[in-house]
């Protein structure tokens, strides 16, 4: 996406699109599945569910991924996809999160779609955990506060390694680890309420993902030395809203809640700011023989969602802007989506360089895109599809800045688009809040007949591909 004649993105970059099994698959009680937290989860999905709250349903359909893979990965393999980014859910494989045995009939299901994937020559990339505890976790075990679940954990990745050695190289651990700060439900599981709990039992529950984390990956590299593991994170570059000082403090200070789990996941070891904000606020938590240990088995490359920047001020009066989970102070200089998310494709150069700068490990993004609101219309050609230029812009002044950042000197592994086929959004529960190149007829009220049409934005991202990025 420049200008010149070269092209700033290396040979074998891995050009894609993502999704999460919990919002594409459906299937929510098919062939030995058991419950997540997602399948009883009501609108809003920050919270856990209240007693008689409505589950959202859409999720339990979704777009039928489950059913309708093959017809999606040819859409994929037509764009000419090198990667795709999916989640395995861990309540197909171990219904119960903590069964003696591995459900025999989810394994098959993702055999299936990596061989379809691997007909097409798309490498899979795959996370671990997305969001989608299984429910008894949360239920009998409060999710990853209680330290048992790092070996069920250890069991259900044992399992999937083993099974798809050969098939996947590229792992996840857990999606937007840092998240579960604020969404403690949605990220780990936690079914006690965010206002409810203590930042000790917070911050030991996210010991205990960081430490399954790491084992993790020591595990993928002990069953394939050709796994690739990478932990991943929400990027949010924050501004100061000033140049007051204490604006800048703050700024650095918040900055920290988020470095720390890359800290830990690339340099092996709690960071001395970390130590320092725990004493300060009075957070204690348990750390058993061999965690240290176990911890230096640090991530062979960080990604990352991008969707915006925010700013912060020291002022706590003013008002907090929209945001992917993490929110901040409305910037003045930036225009916003439909949803109040700030657009800001020169963050994503600044949070490329920032990361390469402070760890020198490979980067892959591997969310990016816009949500909106499309028509699906009937072309002159009798053709239905969506005219989305606006999706089409923000991708390629994301994608140009990603080019910006190459030349910088970062080491970009690839870029995988988020929602590269419509799915059911996970931070407000509708179909109508779209990212796909790929329409599926569905609304929000469940109605819809799930047929997939392509949209401009397809065609726009074939090129892309097909270039390696010098598409205008």
């Amino acid at each position: 996406m420049t200008r010149s004649s070269r092209t700033p993105f290396p040979e074998g970059f891995l050009w894609g699109g993502a999704v999460a099994a919990n919002q594409v698959e459906g299937a929510f009680d098919e062939d030995g599945k058991g419950l997540s937290t997602q399948d009883t989860m009501p609108k809003g999905l920050l919270t856990p569910p209240t007693e008689g709250s409505t589950p959202d349903n859409l999720k339990r359909v979704a777009i039928d991924f489950y059913h309708r893979y093959p017809e999606d990965v040819a859409l994929f393999a037509e764009m000419g996809f090198k990667t795709f980014r999916t989640s395995i859910a861990w309540s197909r494989i171990f219904p119960n999160g903590d069964d003696a045995e591995p459900n025999e009939a989810g394994l098959a299901y993702y055999d299936r779609l990596f061989d379809e994937l691997a007909k097409y020559g798309i490498e899979p990339l795959v996370t671990l955990s997305h969001y989608e505890t299984p429910l008894n976790i949360a239920r009998s075990y409060g999710g990853w506060t209680n330290r048992k679940v790092v070996d069920l954990f250890e069991r259900y990745v044992r399992t999937v390694f083993t099974r798809y050695k050969g098939k996947v190289k590229y792992w996840l651990t857990f999606n937007e680890i840092n998240s579960v700060l604020h969404a403690p439900y949605m990220s780990g599981g936690i079914p006690t309420p965010r206002e409810e709990l203590s930042e000790s039992d917070l911050y030991q529950a996210i010991h205990h993902e960081l430490v399954a984390s790491a084992r993790a990956t020591r595990i993928a590299h002990e069953i394939d030395p050709e796994n690739k593991v990478g932990c991943m994170v929400i990027a949010i570059p924050m501004y100061p809203y000033t140049t007051n000082p204490d604006d800048v403090v703050k700024t650095m200070k918040e900055n920290w809640q988020n470095n720390y789990f890359t800290d830990v996941h690339a340099r092996g070891a709690y960071p001395a700011y970390l130590n320092k904000y725990f004493a300060e606020r009075g957070i204690s938590i348990t750390l058993e023989p061999g965690d240290e240990e176990e911890l230096t088995n640090t991530v062979d490359f960080i990604s990352f969602s991008y969707y915006m920047s925010t700013t912060i001020s020291a002022d706590d009066d003013k008002q907090s802007e929209a945001g992917n989970i993490i929110t901040g102070v409305k910037n003045p200089y930036l225009p916003e989506s439909e949803w109040g998310w700030q657009i800001d494709p020169q963050g994503l150069r600044i949070v490329l360089n920032q990361l390469w700068e402070r760890y020198g490990l490979p980067l892959f993004v591997v969310e990016n895109g816009l949500g909106a609101n499309d028509e699906l219309v009937t072309g002159d050609d009798g053709v239905k599809t969506v005219r989305d230029d606006y999706r089409i812009a923000y991708l390629h002044d994301h994608i140009e800045q990603m080019g910006a950042a190459i030349e910088d000197g970062v080491r970009l592994l690839g870029y995988t688009t988020w929602g590269c086929i419509d799915c059911v959004s996970a931070s407000t529960a509708q179909m109508s809040k779209r990212y796909g190149f790929i329409y599926v007829d569905r609304n929000d009220d469940g109605s819809g007949t799930l047929e997939r049409y392509r949209k401009d934005s397809f065609f726009w991202y074939k090129k892309v591909i097909e270039t390696n990025g010098l598409v205008d």
